[in-house]
Protein backbone atom coordinates (compact mmCIF):
# COMPACT_ATOMS: atom_id res chain seq x y z
CA UNK A 1 0.00 0.00 0.00
CA UNK A 2 1.63 3.06 -1.50
CA UNK A 3 3.50 5.29 1.18
CA UNK A 4 0.87 4.28 4.09
CA UNK A 5 2.64 4.30 7.40
CA UNK A 6 0.57 2.62 10.22
CA UNK A 7 1.21 2.94 13.83
CA UNK A 8 -0.25 -0.56 16.23
CA UNK A 9 -0.83 0.33 19.55
CA UNK A 10 -1.81 -2.98 21.89
CA UNK A 11 -0.44 -3.27 25.15
CA UNK A 12 0.24 -7.24 24.55
CA UNK A 13 4.17 -6.90 23.23
CA UNK A 14 3.66 -10.74 21.55
CA UNK A 15 0.79 -9.33 19.01
CA UNK A 16 2.55 -6.48 18.34
CA UNK A 17 6.03 -8.25 17.48
CA UNK A 18 3.78 -10.68 15.51
CA UNK A 19 2.01 -8.12 13.30
CA UNK A 20 4.73 -5.76 12.41
CA UNK A 21 6.68 -8.35 11.45
CA UNK A 22 3.57 -9.65 9.38
CA UNK A 23 3.13 -6.24 7.66
CA UNK A 24 6.66 -5.46 7.18
CA UNK A 25 6.38 -8.78 4.92
CA UNK A 26 3.96 -7.12 2.60
CA UNK A 27 5.94 -3.92 2.79
CA UNK A 28 3.94 -1.46 4.59
CA UNK A 29 5.54 0.85 7.00
CA UNK A 30 4.92 -0.07 10.30
CA UNK A 31 5.22 0.93 14.10
CA UNK A 32 4.14 -0.47 17.01
CA UNK A 33 3.98 0.92 20.97
CA UNK A 34 2.17 -0.83 23.97
CA UNK A 35 0.43 2.09 25.46
CA UNK A 36 -1.89 4.99 24.22
CA UNK A 37 0.62 7.29 26.03
CA UNK A 38 3.41 6.09 23.67
CA UNK A 39 1.18 6.35 20.55
CA UNK A 40 0.42 9.88 21.32
CA UNK A 41 4.41 10.41 21.88
CA UNK A 42 5.44 8.58 18.21
CA UNK A 43 2.36 10.77 16.54
CA UNK A 44 3.92 14.11 17.61
CA UNK A 45 7.35 12.73 15.70
CA UNK A 46 5.87 11.13 12.78
CA UNK A 47 3.52 11.64 9.99
CA UNK A 48 1.59 8.34 10.36
CA UNK A 49 -1.62 7.77 8.53
CA UNK A 50 -3.95 4.72 10.30
CA UNK A 51 -3.71 3.81 13.48
CA UNK A 52 -4.49 0.22 14.63
CA UNK A 53 -5.84 0.60 18.35
CA UNK A 54 -6.39 -1.96 20.86
CA UNK A 55 -9.63 -0.73 23.12
CA UNK A 56 -8.51 -2.70 26.20
CA UNK A 57 -5.20 -1.42 27.62
CA UNK A 58 -4.14 -0.40 31.28
CA UNK A 59 -3.73 3.18 31.71
CA UNK A 60 -4.88 5.14 28.88
CA UNK A 61 -7.32 3.00 27.21
CA UNK A 62 -8.08 2.67 23.52
CA UNK A 63 -11.22 5.12 23.72
CA UNK A 64 -9.23 7.71 25.39
CA UNK A 65 -6.76 7.42 23.03
CA UNK A 66 -8.82 7.81 20.09
CA UNK A 67 -10.24 11.23 21.79
CA UNK A 68 -6.52 12.23 21.98
CA UNK A 69 -5.90 11.59 18.63
CA UNK A 70 -8.74 12.76 17.15
CA UNK A 71 -8.81 15.77 19.24
CA UNK A 72 -4.90 16.71 18.16
CA UNK A 73 -4.69 14.79 14.84
CA UNK A 74 -8.46 14.88 13.20
CA UNK A 75 -7.00 13.27 9.71
CA UNK A 76 -5.58 10.14 11.22
CA UNK A 77 -7.98 7.46 10.70
CA UNK A 78 -8.52 5.00 13.49
CA UNK A 79 -9.15 1.68 13.49
CA UNK A 80 -10.11 -0.17 17.05
CA UNK A 81 -9.34 -4.07 17.74
CA UNK A 82 -11.95 -5.20 19.93
CA UNK A 83 -12.43 -8.62 21.82
CA UNK A 84 -15.48 -10.98 21.00
CA UNK A 85 -17.26 -10.13 24.15
CA UNK A 86 -16.63 -6.22 23.38
CA UNK A 87 -18.44 -5.57 19.65
CA UNK A 88 -20.32 -2.99 22.02
CA UNK A 89 -16.62 -1.03 22.21
CA UNK A 90 -15.78 -1.18 19.02
CA UNK A 91 -18.79 0.93 18.04
CA UNK A 92 -18.20 3.03 21.33
CA UNK A 93 -15.07 3.92 19.34
CA UNK A 94 -17.05 4.74 16.09
CA UNK A 95 -18.91 7.24 17.96
CA UNK A 96 -15.85 8.89 19.00
CA UNK A 97 -14.38 9.06 15.60
CA UNK A 98 -12.62 5.79 14.34
CA UNK A 99 -13.23 4.60 11.35
CA UNK A 100 -13.96 0.96 12.11
CA UNK A 101 -13.22 -1.95 14.06
CA UNK A 102 -12.02 -5.46 14.11
CA UNK A 103 -12.49 -8.32 15.92
CA UNK A 104 -9.87 -10.64 17.57
CA UNK A 105 -8.83 -12.85 15.99
CA UNK A 106 -9.04 -10.98 12.73
CA UNK A 107 -8.49 -12.56 9.65
CA UNK A 108 -5.39 -10.34 8.19
CA UNK A 109 -7.08 -10.00 5.20
CA UNK A 110 -9.95 -8.16 5.97
CA UNK A 111 -7.78 -5.91 8.28
CA UNK A 112 -5.61 -5.01 5.25
CA UNK A 113 -8.71 -3.96 3.05
CA UNK A 114 -9.84 -1.83 6.22
CA UNK A 115 -6.36 -0.38 6.65
CA UNK A 116 -6.10 0.34 2.66
CA UNK A 117 -9.75 1.84 2.80
CA UNK A 118 -8.74 4.06 5.94
CA UNK A 119 -5.51 5.38 4.36
CA UNK A 120 -7.71 6.28 0.80
CA UNK A 121 -10.23 8.17 3.11
CA UNK A 122 -7.29 10.15 4.92
CA UNK A 123 -6.02 10.99 1.30
CA UNK A 124 -9.42 12.47 0.44
CA UNK A 125 -9.61 14.33 3.22
CA UNK A 126 -5.80 16.10 3.32
CA UNK A 127 -6.69 16.91 -0.75
CA UNK A 128 -10.37 18.71 0.46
Amino acid sequence: MENMKVLVVDDEGDFIELFVKRLKKRQIDIIGVESGYRALDILKKEKIDVVLLDVKMPGMDGIDTLREIKTKYPLIEVIMITGHGSVESGLQGMIHGAYDYVLKPFDLEVLLNKLKKAFERKRLKEKA
